[in-house]
């Protein structure tokens, strides 16, 4: 489970689990990657944000939390964190840059969240990371389960247009695909029509608050212009404001 970095070339594959979370192998250049990229920093990162509200003294759960980057910016705005991730070197780069700030653990949510009781946290950030998860189903009746009545889960994931575009197919396809970034870098994720999305929330018992289609930062302009043009015409990633009643 991870954040995507770039854009690249995908195809559609069948899906398999790997002998190694599938960030391990390039954790630290994706980490070096991810700080001031893009995708990640110029695009993700503020839209994301931006759906969290305040955070002073809110018990957050950070899913998939790669090399902390997002459990940063939630311990700076006064939010109670606690992370996990599939992937022991990014546990490793979290735990280096934040030290015992952060609750954080390798843990797969392809498993169940067993060491965290019912009701228990305010908030659930799942940034980028639920297209590479295969049973969306129980992992987001897990994350409705430790949610307390109230609280919210904040989703960002590749924008169906935009995956239909790069892999080709029909829109309405929902398959598994294979994309290598930088020419080096392979990931495997989930695609699938907006309206599947939307289902798989509504019947995890979560009520769509927001739905977002980011613009780039402000930021991005000067420092990526052409990724600026092309993200202002069409999006790249979409991001969800869930509530859990």
């Amino acid at each position: 489970m991870h954040r995507t970095a770039v854009a690249g070339r995908g195809s559609i594959v069948r899906m398999s689990h790997p002998t190694e979370p599938m960030y391990e192998s390039f954790a630290a250049e994706f980490e070096a990657h991810a700080r001031d990229g893009a995708y990640n920093a110029h695009y993700d990162r503020p839209a994301v944000l931006d759906l969290l509200g305040d955070l002073t003294g809110a018990r957050v759960l950070d899913v998939g939390c790669g090399p902390g980057l997002y459990a940063e910016e939630l311990l700076a705005r006064g939010a109670v964190v606690t992370g996990f991730d599939a992937s022991p070197e990014m546990v490793r780069l979290t735990s280096r840059r934040l030290g015992a700030r952060v609750d954080v653990r390798v843990w797969d949510l392809e498993r169940p969240l067993s060491w965290l009781p019912d009701a228990t946290q305010d908030i659930a950030l799942m940034a980028l990371v639920i297209h590479h998860i295969e049973d969306r189903r129980a992992a987001l009746a897990e994350l409705h389960r430790v949610l307390r009545p109230g609280g919210h889960l904040i989703v960002s994931t590749t924008h169906p247009t935009s995956d239909w575009l790069l892999t080709g197919g029909g829109y309405f396809d929902r398959a598994p695909v294979r994309e290598t970034w930088q020419e080096k870098w392979t990931v495997r994720y989930w695609r699938q029509p907006l309206q599947a999305w939307c289902q798989e929330f509504s019947d995890a018992g979560f009520l769509i608050e927001r739905l977002v289609e980011p613009q780039p930062a402000e930021t991005m302009a000067a420092r990526f212009p052409e990724v600026n043009e092309k993200l202002s015409r069409s999006p790249g990633f979409i991001a969800f404001r869930l509530l859990r009643p």
